[in-house]
């Protein structure tokens, strides 16, 4: 099985994640976004990138639209990690939705919010789409609920 993963353009790279990181690490959270950080598997270093937290039914979840990307593959191993908004950093645990009957309303309910952003990752599918037809992208688009993992702390 081929590795799904959309790579960020240049001007994402080096222009809007970190704008937005920049933001929302001084309390101007744009449209939900966070900062997560995440000890890099081999490095060790922690590494950050701009997330979208979908808030669903009394839990949070981090949605991977580019598919398997390095905070992906950090954090499968790495189990926790934290979001960052403003001076309010969070230490969370998170643990990986395999099951569609999990992942297909995490995704409508993303899609909901962040097609706007996110969209054209999905290959043509939207929060309109049928259980079965997010169910056949789900396992290019990992999911994690997220639980809080002790108190926050501010800078």
């Amino acid at each position: 099985m081929t590795v799904h993963y959309q790579q960020p353009g240049l001007i994402t790279r080096r222009v809007m994640n970190p704008l937005v990181s920049f933001l929302t690490r001084r309390g101007l959270s744009l449209a939900g976004s966070a900062v997560l950080g995440v000890r890099g598997r081999t490095s060790g270093e922690v590494r950050t990138t701009p997330v979208n937290p979908l808030p669903l039914d009394g839990a949070r979840y981090l949605v991977a639209a580019r598919g398997q990307t390095q905070w992906v593959r950090n954090i499968r191993v790495a189990g926790e990690a934290e979001l960052t908004v403003g001076r309010r950093t969070e230490r969370i645990t998170v643990r990986e939705l395999t099951e569609p009957a999990e992942v297909v309303p995490v995704l409508r309910a993303y899609l909901k919010v962040w097609a706007w952003e996110v969209g054209a990752f999905f290959e043509g599918v939207g929060a309109d789409s049928t259980d079965a037809e997010l169910a056949a992208i789900a396992p290019r688009h990992p999911v994690f609920v997220v639980t809080s993992a002790g108190p926050t702390s501010r800078r």
